[in-house]
């Protein structure tokens, strides 16, 4: 029995017939791109997500690229981000020329740590990017408290997290806005590329709808430099069937990362501790153990195939040398990179084969 990461496959064959009706239906309206399919995406998104608007883009990177542009964030500017994220994150003030400045993460939930944000603020500061890391939320009360008290904008990077709640509330509308990837990975992911912001700002939204398209409200008449950055037709027709279907995955992931909460029970082997007031969507379920390569390998061995998110953390990154950090900066989120195991976790995951794994990360 082979366990892959993620098999994207199997939920594919779940809903297969909805799905190749409407890339069909598509097809022949010749509806390819920023189309009606599209803008009903955004109007069911916006629901699910509570906000008042939500804008779709071509993926995830983008969504975060156009907010620091929305939000005025410009040359030398500085936008407060956590260490340990997708590299996406730190593009996002780089594209526009400001500079990320990286904080730790707290070392339990490895999320960001509200009072290494307080540290790294400066009268350059102008923006805190949150990311609800894993698919659970990180402590926005915490960082909004710190983001009002400095004047500053905050954006939640929620590209994990489609579904989780913070408090009761679902994320996507706690900040200025909220940047989302439909990636195809992802627990509401397209078949291709995707993204979407949410806001409960008008401006915001008319901004961002003319950015993403050429800066243009009217056709051939462009107010500012724009971007090619639209949702294609059959990525919006394929998120609407998904949607429905998102709260149903969510629940099934929960379900699981609750089988691996009880059973594993293996004291080299540690687990992202889940606060009492978030509800993670456990886009990804992480454990770290000294020597994860060792761990790794011992599973392949057994035919399960793990992922490791993110082996180098965004300070180290080669892109970053100009930020002249080094080992040592952000202990806890280079310890998170060095000892990180990502475990399979897809809804399709079946009751024997989440067994498999347990009992093979307990005799290891």
């Amino acid at each position: 029995m082979k366990i892959p990461f993620l098999d994207l496959k199997a939920q594919y064959i779940s809903i297969k017939k909805e799905i190749n009706l409407a890339i069909n239906e598509v097809c022949e309206d010749t509806a390819f791109t920023n189309s009606s399919y599209v803008e009903k995406f955004e109007n069911n998104f916006s629901r699910y997500c509570n906000t008042n608007y939500a804008v779709a883009v071509n993926s995830g990177t983008s969504a975060l690229h156009l907010s620091m542009i929305a939000l005025g964030i410009g040359k030398d500017d500085e936008v407060i981000i956590p260490a340990n994220t997708f590299i996406a994150t730190a593009w996002a003030p780089s594209y526009v020329g400001a500079i990320p400045v990286f904080v730790d993460c707290c070392p339990y939930t490895w999320q960001i740590d509200p009072e290494q944000i307080k540290k790294k603020i400066t009268n350059k500061t102008k923006a805190i990017i949150g990311v609800h890391l894993y698919g659970q939320p990180f402590d926005i009360d915490a960082v909004k408290e710190i983001a009002k008290e400095y004047n500053l904008f905050l954006v939640e990077d929620a590209a994990q997290a489609h579904g989780a709640e913070y408090k009761g509330r679902r994320v996507g509308g706690f900040s200025e806005m909220a940047c989302f990837s439909f990636y195809p990975g992802k627990n509401l992911g397209t078949y291709g590329e995707g993204g979407c912001i949410t806001t409960n700002n008008q401006r915001y939204a008319n901004r961002l709808r003319s950015l993403r398209n050429h800066g243009s409200t009217k056709k051939y008449y462009y107010d500012e430099i724009g971007y090619n950055m639209r949702m294609g037709g059959i990525e919006g027709a394929v998120l609407n069937i998904k949607l429905k279907y998102l709260d149903q995955w969510n629940r099934k992931r929960k379900e699981i990362a609750k089988v691996y909460h009880e059973n594993i029970k293996n004291s080299k082997i540690k687990m992202q501790k889940q606060n009492n007031f978030t509800d993670s969507v456990f886009h990804l379920f992480i454990i770290t153990t000294e020597d994860s390569d060792s761990l790794i390998k011992y599973m392949n061995s057994k035919n399960i195939y793990p992922g490791k998110h993110y082996p180098v953390p965004c300070h180290l990154q080669k892109a970053f040398n100009h930020l002249k950090h080094s080992r040592g900066d952000f202990l806890n989120s280079e310890y998170l990179a060095d000892n990180c195991v990502s475990l399979p976790m897809y809804p399709e995951l079946k009751n024997q084969e989440v067994d498999k794994i347990i009992n093979l990360l307990n005799n290891y």
